[in-house]
């Protein structure tokens, strides 16, 4: 224990191995769903599953170890949600390119990314951002997880009509337990229990398969997946042509900013941010994100960085990089006991992602709604993240909006250098972006 304390300054940061046990246990099991969730996605672009599956899990195995060890911070990283849809529906669907091809313009992204940040430009670039923006960012993915989680319960449902959302059906059971799941952990946090996220994952679980609701694992053991068709398969050389300039540039956007927004809200979430409303070192878990990006496509998955799910093991306690070495053990061993992860019913997992999305949406309340300037491009990014199922493109539509906002208020000199730094390049996203 005195080595891991010494490692991972334990004391410093006021916390001890079991709770940075149990906020690892939290996270991993909130985030799980992608083991299975990511490689379904990337089917859909003609990438074999089993591969996939493997991938994602080293992937989030890999990044998230040397997040912990060398960053010594709470955060798991994982594909992203959203990236992993453009690559499979409009890069390999509509546009037309290879899953191999995508991989090498994915792994092209991650270089940049690495340029960048040896350069020391995600760190100022990430600290020039204003505070009412950081807040919206947090307050924006709390609203992000909340749409996830209750799409994945079934507790609303996306349909192709007049109205788009529509409440779920709730005389099926799967929905009813996601929503009594919910209430449990929801009741809990009310009477301050420490472990109301575990018990509600628990509770809900275990009542899923004693009810027949979701079936048990048909085994706790298995070999891991055959990684071999996936592994060192990207094209890079086909990534590099003129058409595939757009899809490099968007996938670098979304990364460049996914991460970065996941870091300020998790870090805000667990108070790890100094008095500036920045992370102090932010400069190696941007390095670590940086080396998973341009390890996924190696392996054969798409573009990942920090899960905005870390937040589940922060708002448990969690604070040092000792949660996310538990998160990279627990994803290590998902290699054995796929069936057995795989096994969690959406109804806890979304109940958990609910729950979390309610407690970093409060941050809301830090916004500055007295000021239009501020408060206008705080909310687009709100709005914008959930409506567009995509955190980039709600981050994107802030930067756009908010210079614009000061310069019609003749208040352009509250706007920095790196901030209309961001604004050329959002602006840039939006002209490139391949529709």
């Amino acid at each position: 224990m005195a080595f891991l304390n010494k490692l991972f300054h334990l004391d410093e940061y006021g916390t001890t191995v079991k709770t940075e046990a149990y906020a690892g246990f939290i996270t991993f099991f909130a985030m799980a769903y992608i083991i299975v969730v990511n490689p379904s996605i990337l089917v859909s672009a003609g990438m074999p599953f089993e591969a996939a599956m493997a991938a994602t899990i080293l992937t989030a195995f890999t990044g998230t170890l040397v997040m912990g060890i060398y960053a010594n911070r709470p955060f798991a990283i994982a594909p992203f949600m959203g990236e992993n849809a453009f690559i499979a529906f409009t890069v390999c669907g509509i546009m037309g390119y290879s899953w191999q091809t995508a991989l090498g313009a994915i792994f092209l992204s991650g270089i940049l990314l690495m340029l960048i940040t040896l350069m020391g430009g995600r760190k100022v670039l990430c600290e020039s951002i204003p505070y009412n923006l950081k807040c919206s960012f947090t307050a924006g993915i709390g609203l992000f997880i909340i749409l996830i989680g209750l799409l994945n319960t079934g507790i609303i449902r996306i349909e192709g009509s007049f109205s788009p959302v529509h409440i779920g059906y709730f005389y099926e059971s799967n929905v009813l337990l996601a929503v009594i799941g919910l209430l449990i952990i929801l009741v809990l946090m009310v009477r301050k229990v420490r472990a109301a996220i575990f018990i509600g994952l628990i509770v809900t679980t275990i009542a899923a398969f004693l009810l027949g609701l979701s079936p048990l694992p048909e085994a706790v053991v298995s070999m891991p997946p055959d990684i071999t068709a996936t592994f060192m398969q990207m094209d890079v050389a086909g990534a590099l042509t003129f058409g595939m300039l757009s899809v490099i540039f968007s996938i670098f956007i979304l990364s460049f900013l996914d991460t970065m927004t996941s870091i300020i809200g998790v870090s805000r979430e667990g108070g790890l941010l100094n008095g500036e409303g920045n992370l102090d070192n932010i400069e190696k878990p941007f390095l670590v994100d940086s080396i998973a990006n341009m390890a996924a496509p190696v392996f054969g998955t798409t573009t990942c960085g920090v899960f905005i799910e870390s937040a589940s093991g922060v708002t448990c306690g969690g604070r040092t990089g000792l949660v996310a070495v538990f998160i990279a053990l627990l994803f290590g061993a998902s290699l054995f006991f796929a069936p057995l992860f795989a096994a969690i019913p959406s109804a806890a997992s979304g109940a958990v992602l609910i729950a979390v999305g309610f407690i970093m949406f409060r941050s809301i309340i830090d916004i500055d709604f007295k000021d239009m300037t501020e408060y206008l491009p705080a909310i687009f990014a709100v709005v914008m993240m959930s409506f567009t199922y995509n955190i980039g493109i709600g981050i994107c539509s802030a930067f756009v909006v908010y210079p614009i906002m000061k310069a019609v208020c003749g208040r352009m000199h509250e706007v920095n250098r790196s901030t209309w730094l961001f604004f050329f390049l959002c602006l840039g996203f939006f002209i490139l972006y391949p529709y």
